[in-house]
């Protein structure tokens, strides 16, 4: 990230139980100090909670929660946090788990804040029929890596067989849309940017090369359809 500003970008992931009391802490370091765009929570951790969600609400990040199946949570989470964006990766599910992918598309369709991501969705039917009811501006492409090959995942999307600017939307525009006010914050003055050091431990405050700070999905963004 340090030596590619503007082309990568990190969620800082956080233990829900693990860093209670500290999250807004951990989460508004991570965002002033070296960019970060959004948080990543894992119910294998621990379950998501209202600290992190607050957190996410404080400094207008996405939420990415790995809900394992457990997607009875979605509903409250989009219900009493409509102003946070929750990504659901997999569906709902990585494990295949038919009723809870099901159920994820119910929600996808029923809540604005809620989206899910392409990655590890190994049942083609139901990638399709989410897309075609919640549409494409409600999934992320996304690639679990480097569990899952990026080709592999972002092949389904291209089967799809949707528009240009549909495609757009799910391998770039929703996710750029979701982060946008977070990498606003990156316009760093006279080009200048936190530098993580070797062993990612401390920064120092070091010029970024000005050609970097481009935003690589610039022609991607204007292309695609704004969402109503």
């Amino acid at each position: 990230m340090a030596a590619h500003p503007g082309r990568f970008f990190g969620y800082a992931m956080v233990n829900a139980a693990r860093d209670a009391g500290r999250i807004e802490q951990m989460v508004g370091r991570a965002v002033r100090e070296w960019g970060f765009c959004g948080i990543k929570v894992h119910r294998h951790d621990s379950r998501i909670t209202r600290e992190v969600c607050e957190a996410a609400r404080a400094f207008s990040l996405p939420v990415l929660y790995d809900v394992m199946g457990e997607v009875a949570v979605v509903q409250l989470l989009a219900t009493e946090y409509p102003d946070v964006a929750f990504i659901v990766p997999h569906l709902g599910s990585f494990g295949d788990d038919w009723a809870a992918q099901r159920t994820m598309i119910e929600q996808l369709v029923a809540h604005p804040n809620v989206y899910t991501d392409t990655s590890g969705i190994r049942r083609f039917d139901l990638l399709a029929e989410a897309v075609a009811r919640a549409g494409p501006g409600k999934i992320l492409f996304g690639t679990d890596g480097p569990w899952l090959h990026p080709g592999v995942e972002l092949a389904k999307v291209r089967a799809l067989g949707l528009s240009v600017a549909a495609e757009r939307l799910m391998v770039a525009g929703n996710w750029l849309r979701l982060t946008a006010r977070a990498r606003a914050r990156l316009n760093w003055p006279l080009g200048r940017r936190p530098m993580l050091s070797a062993d990612a431990t401390r920064h120092t405050d070091r010029p970024a090369p000005l050609t970097a700070r481009r935003d690589p999905w610039a022609i991607t963004r204007q292309a695609a359809a704004p969402l109503t």
